[in-house]
């Protein structure tokens, strides 16, 4: 068994209290970022998600499974990265993953040259890998509804970390009891997923995706947001100060091979 799925069975089943893991069925994702040098780099691993991977979980039964990248306005990460996000329903499912692909003979051929690749020439620099579990008050994933071109969607992902556990905790009520989930779904904010990072490398934090039609799409929401009476509502209580001690932003677009 691979050392990630150690650490995920330990943390997963003998941290977390019996009673947490009973109260309710909701999913896991998985985030998963290559961090690429070339573009021969990004053409080894589109290919390699595009005719090896996503095929081969979609056999599984894991369906729409996203790959994004970048917008071309982002000076900083364009061209170097790219993001797999992946529902499973279970832990059980995800930790299966190496032995559903070892023994896919499809898979293993079509993912040969990815597979074999040399030490010098790596398809990509690193791997990063954040795994989530999705908020009770949205347990699964919705597909985006969007109207516009594919090529002007805009997907956002935001993580927002936080100083303590504790204060942690109270972002996500935030999110679920004080009403922030229902605010973004009335005003059609077309949310992927919200969900708490279980493993990764800037815990405490929380992750969540939005989607739409374009940008100007996107910051006309993000005005009619801040400007509603239910956040005015939510940042003047002072039971959530200081809840979030660093937002990132990350603005996205669809390749064409991805399933959201």
């Amino acid at each position: 068994m691979k050392a990630y799925s150690v650490v995920l069975v330990i943390f997963l089943f003998i941290i977390l209290p019996n009673h947490t893991r009973a109260q309710e069925i909701r999913e896991f994702y998985e985030i998963k970022t290559y961090l690429i040098d070339t573009t021969d780099q990004e053409i080894q691993i589109d290919n390699y998600l595009k005719n090896a991977y996503i095929p081969a979980l979609n056999k599984a039964g894991i369906k729409n499974i996203g790959v994004f990248k970048p917008v071309k306005g982002d000076t900083v990460n364009f061209g170097k990265r790219i993001y797999v996000l992946t529902p499973f329903e279970s832990l059980e499912q995800f930790l299966n993953i190496p032995g559903t692909l070892k023994n896919n003979d499809q898979y293993l051929k079509a993912a040969h040259d990815y597979l074999e690749a040399p030490h010098d020439k790596s398809p990509f620099s690193r791997i990063e890998t954040t795994f989530l579990k999705a908020f009770k008050n949205m347990p699964f994933m919705k597909l985006p509804k969007l109207k516009g071109n594919s090529e002007d969607c805009i997907y956002e992902l935001r993580s927002y970390e936080s100083a303590t556990e504790s204060l942690l905790e109270k972002k996500i009520h935030m999110f679920n009891e004080g009403g922030e989930i229902p605010l973004f779904d009335s005003l059609n904010f077309n949310v992927v997923f919200f969900a708490e990072v279980l493993i990764g490398s800037k815990t405490p934090n929380l992750m969540y995706m939005t989607s739409f039609d374009s940008k100007e799409a996107r910051d006309k929401h993000w005005e009619l947001f801040f400007s509603s009476e239910k956040w005015k509502e939510l940042i003047a209580n002072k039971y959530y100060d200081n809840s979030v001690s660093k937002a990132e932003i990350f603005l996205l677009t669809r390749t064409s091979y991805s399933g959201i």
